[in-house]
């Protein structure tokens, strides 16, 4: 440890802080900029869901808002923190791309590797230091000053490029899995629209969703009461509309449980390993499928097939993801138009049971082998973040 060092950030990246875009010059337009808010963020990647663009070749905004490939970006807002750091690096692919306000940005300097800063940021210490800040402001973030104060121990470049290149290599094979189960949704979706929605027979049953399958809505305990709330793993996992969005196809991780007695005391209805689950408030559309028995808020809404439904849990999640949620409002906004009523008053289409069987045939091979890659992600996140913290204190060296 003789040549590792303390240092801060102030001493090895550029910090830069987005800017206050205003909103209501957001564009819609593919070909315009991307702006980067606390949002887009998720833990290690970011999400492009429900991006606002800026309008291309705007003078005004200043050339450091400009992100770069390889930047670390950071949420700043305490509610965002508090619900888990969350952090990303920036890709080619996501460029080009400006910084919004309460988003960080560090940038390293040529003392400290691009990767192994990312590592530093991603350490349980660091989100400790974050933690344990407070601004005071009317709106609760973490500041700038606060982020360069953050002290931590640095090894020389040849070994930060070697403990980076032991983390990424994991990422990297993480991030693989989660582009395999892409592509392998992406071919049972097309298969699911071709076969049932561009070659729908007009001779196929149509019902109402509720006659075959039991829909259910979860609950929230009063939330000023903490003893209902916990992060115990022998508690009862309890879904967000955050944790769909974090997780793939099957949910496996919640960022909160509740404890069995709110679960008795609130009437909560327990929600059964394999079944569709729904956010139908607030964020709509956003679609997974349970894999061990799990709870609900008030925001989402599950599925239970009954015995005699001719349709598979498969079917269902596709039928659910690219349903027109705007067809249902009467309103101008599709957050307040949906309710749990038009929920289950939706109509679907019912194939002939031999294209619903083959249609079962192929696409739960398909799914399988995404519940299989969720399973690998899972112990390859574990491993990566047992590793890291003892790579980034010393106590694991690694040969340069």
């Amino acid at each position: 440890m003789s040549e590792w060092r303390e240092t801060s950030f102030e001493n090895v990246v550029f910090l830069v802080t987005g800017y206050p875009f205003n909103s209501s010059s957001y564009t819609n337009i593919i070909d315009d900029v991307k702006l980067l808010r606390g949002d887009n963020i998720i833990q290690g990647a970011l999400r492009w869901e429900g991006v606002k663009y800026w309008p291309k070749g705007d003078t005004t905004i200043e050339q450091k808002y400009n992100l770069l490939s390889g930047d670390v970006v950071l949420a700043m807002d305490r509610p965002w923190i508090e619900a888990g750091l969350k952090y990303s690096v920036v890709k080619k692919s996501d460029l080009p791309c400006y910084l919004v306000q309460r988003v960080a940005c560090l940038r390293a300097k040529d003392e400290v590797d691009t990767n192994f800063l990312r590592y530093v940021v991603a350490s349980s210490d660091f989100t400790r230091h974050i933690l344990s800040v407070e601004t005071g402001t009317a709106v609760p973030h973490i500041s700038g000053s606060q982020i360069l104060e953050y002290s931590f121990l640095i090894p020389p470049l040849p070994e930060q490029r070697a403990i980076a290149s032991v983390l990424s290599s994991l990422d990297d094979k993480i991030d693989l899995l989660h582009r395999q189960n892409k592509t392998l949704e992406d071919m049972a979706e097309t298969l699911f629209r071709q076969w049932f929605v561009e070659e729908a027979d007009e001779g196929w049953e149509e019902g109402k969703l509720n006659q075959y399958v039991d829909i259910g809505i979860g609950r929230t305990p009063p939330r000023q009461e903490h003893e209902w709330f916990s992060e115990n793993r022998t508690d009862i996992k309890w879904i967000s509309i955050k944790d769909l969005g974090n997780d793939g196809t099957y949910i496996f991780n919640t960022a909160e449980y509740l404890t069995h007695k709110a679960v008795n005391r609130f009437n909560i209805p327990v929600i059964p390993a394999n079944t569709v689950v729904l956010s139908f408030k607030m964020t709509v559309g956003r679609v997974a499928i349970t894999t061990e028995e799990m709870l609900t808020n008030e925001a989402i809404a599950h599925f239970k097939i009954k015995n005699d439904t001719p349709f598979s849990v498969e079917y269902l999640y596709f039928f659910l993801k690219i349903y027109r949620y705007d067809s249902l409002g009467s309103t101008s906004s599709i957050v307040t138009a949906i309710n749990s009523a038009m929920i289950k008053n939706m109509s679907i289409i019912i194939p002939g049971k031999k294209k619903m069987n083959q249609f079962s045939i192929v696409v739960k091979i398909l799914f399988e082998k995404i519940k299989t890659n969720q399973i690998q992600i899972r112990t390859l996140e574990k491993l990566r973040d047992t590793l890291l913290p003892k790579l980034m204190s010393g106590e694991v060296r690694v040969d340069v």
